[in-house]
């Protein structure tokens, strides 16, 4: 098995995968071609274990569990089934779950310094975010930050590249 390269996502991408449009927790779409939710091409990719693992700290699943039962009602037993597929679907990718040291304090932002503390402590050379306190620090100690659709993009094109090169 080829190492993947570790990314990660921020809590906007997780819920945006799971609370945007048709259910996409339930069948996430893996690019090519992209669909119309960014956020859900971002984890068809890493459901597809091909290039990518995806790393997920518990403060980064509490922040995604808070979102999704404030701001969109989710039930209980709704938010627990999707944090067990997030975590399914990290450690399958090559990735896992780490509760990083808190040593990052680069943003104004005390949640954006908590995914750049996970991002440094597993040496993500990628990090997804739609987050433009995060976004406009790219690159961070030389890790890229892309918004959902340039990564989703880049992957599209990368896959449909290397598609074209075997034929």
């Amino acid at each position: 098995m080829i190492t993947p390269v570790y990314v990660v996502f921020d809590v906007n991408v997780l819920v945006g995968a799971a609370a945007g449009g048709n259910s996409p927790f339930r069948s996430w779409p893996s690019p090519p071609p992209t669909s119309g939710n960014p956020y859900a091409d971002c984890m068809g990719i890493v459901v597809d274990a091909q290039e990518f693992g995806l790393w997920l700290s518990p403060h980064l699943l509490r922040n995604a569990a808070r979102v999704l039962t404030e701001g969109f009602k989710w039930a209980p037993e709704q938010v627990e089934l999707f944090l067990s597929v997030l975590v399914e679907t990290a450690e399958h990718s090559g990735g896992g779950v780490v509760d990083p040291p808190q040593t990052v304090s680069d943003c104004a932002d005390w949640e954006d310094n908590r995914i750049l503390d996970l991002a440094a402590e597993v040496g993500a050379l990628l990090i997804v975010s739609e987050d433009t306190d995060l976004t406009s620090m790219s690159p961070w100690r030389g890790t890229p930050i892309l918004r959902p659709k340039e990564f989703a993009a880049k992957v599209d094109g990368m896959r449909r590249h290397a598609r074209r090169s075997r034929h």
